[in-house]
């Protein structure tokens, strides 16, 4: 008996937790919200306008190529300032034919383009480090071959940057999906999505100046990237591996939340699940190489990073396996007490048989709450999201979509470990499909 109430007590303890930093989280973006939603926004003339490099590394991307470069080519940014370097990655289809006839446009035969056909090897992080190497610009700029970004896009980059350079090394915006309406789980994708970049990267940017670089849409100083190594070989999610080596020196990553790109998401859910898979594998990696943080004198941003991806990946997820666990026995039990009275409830609370069922149930309730709340008011802050679709949308998300992410942690966990027993590399390219739109 003393087993399993321990395991009550320790699942109970946990989710409360994960509820409590829930609630945090929603209560800073809202603050910030209410702050700024009625800001006017002004593109007016920069004091500055550094030189900027925008690098896009591509692997077998002809399907969306195109329209990527073309949107660069149409930035809102003086074109004299951009020097757009353009790697064609290892690819086998027509992907650097593509570029190649974009640029080839009259319109554009003044810009500074480079196209790169690139055989090497590391995957996106090898191609960041090579762009390191020749890029020209005081900044350099990152979008996925799938990534168009509004005309203002890097003109708000560089805008907040500007507003302390000394402190903000780096300015990150957000990515919106391109494809939202396509089917049940794009519709889905696109409401993470948007409470990723509207509560969480808002919160931490408002309570605690914590940025993290995505995977595009962001700007980094050249000279500081060289000055730190530039990116990790071998990181499966080099955007998150870099955020931690910035905020180790101290510096600050910024939040631009008016730069906006579009990006394409997976829309089978094969594709999604191996994209996500990955994205777990890496953070796994850059939380168990900096956990030694916590017992050291680096910087506190640092150690509330490790914390909290640890509580997400580790602590909170076995928690709700856990609880999904003793509900299925509890509920198993209870079902068969119908046809057999003596038996009990292996999970109660003490020898009087307080239901611990009922109380999960109560924390079950609490969770989809949160989690509908989340969502909705993150709509709230996106012109035309919050619709009556959305809200039914959310409800059904948290019993089927998020559930995945559980899978999809556990697997990459038990992955990642058999990748260190067997030695295998994992820096290879994971190709996500794509669709024309």
């Amino acid at each position: 008996m003393m087993t399993t109430e321990i395991l009550m007590a320790v699942t109970l303890l946990s989710i409360w937790l994960s509820i409590l930093l829930g609630m945090f989280t929603l209560a800073g973006a809202v603050k910030f919200w209410l702050k700024n939603s009625q800001t006017r926004v002004r593109i007016a003339t920069l004091r500055r306008y550094p030189t900027v490099s925008i690098v896009v590394p591509a692997h077998n991307e002809a399907l969306v190529i195109g329209e990527t470069v073309k949107a660069l080519l149409r930035l809102n940014y003086p074109s004299d300032k951009i020097e757009l370097l353009l790697y064609s990655d290892n690819s086998t289809d027509d992907t650097t034919a593509v570029m190649k006839e974009v640029v080839s446009h009259p319109l554009y035969a003044s810009r500074q383009v480079k196209i790169i056909n690139r055989q090497g090897t590391g995957g996106k992080a090898g191609v960041l480090n090579d762009a390191l190497k020749i890029a020209r610009g005081e900044y350099i700029a990152v979008y996925d071959a799938d990534a168009m970004p509004e005309a203002n896009a890097l003109y708000f980059l560089v805008k907040k940057i500007l507003e302390d350079p000394k402190r903000y090394v780096a300015a990150f915006g957000r990515n919106k999906t391109r494809n939202a309406k396509q089917n049940f789980l794009t519709r889905c994708i696109n409401q993470e999505i948007i409470v990723t970049q509207r509560i969480q990267h808002i919160a931490t940017w408002e309570m605690f100046r914590i940025g993290r670089i995505p995977g595009t849409n962001f700007i980094v100083q050249r000279d500081f990237v060289q000055q730190i190594g530039g990116w990790r070989l071998g990181a499966l999610t080099e955007d998150t591996d870099i955020s931690f080596k910035i905020m180790q020196t101290g510096k600050l990553i910024a939040l631009a939340y008016n730069s906006e790109a579009f990006q394409q998401e997976p829309e089978h859910l094969r594709d999604y699940y191996y994209q996500r898979l990955r994205w777990a594998k890496g953070n796994y990696q850059v939380v168990l190489l900096n956990d030694k943080h916590l017992f050291d004198h680096t910087n506190w941003r640092v150690k509330l990073e490790v914390i909290y991806y640890t509580c997400t990946y580790f602590w909170f997820n076995a928690a709700i396996i856990l609880s999904n666990f003793i509900f299925l026995i509890n509920f198993t039990c209870w079902c068969l007490a119908f046809f057999n009275p003596t038996l009990k409830l292996p999970f109660a609370l003490d020898q009087s048989n307080i239901y611990m069922m009922q109380v999960l149930l109560l924390n079950w309730v609490l969770m989809v709450i949160l989690y509908m709340l989340q969502i909705n008011i993150a709509m709230a802050t996106q012109y035309g999201q919050a619709t009556t679709g959305q809200i039914w949308l959310s409800l059904l998300s948290y019993f089927t979509y998020s559930q995945l992410f559980i899978v999809v942690s556990l697997h990459a966990l038990l992955q990642m470990l058999a990748d260190k027993l067997l030695k295998r590399d994992q820096t290879h390219w994971v190709k996500t499909k794509r669709f024309i739109d």
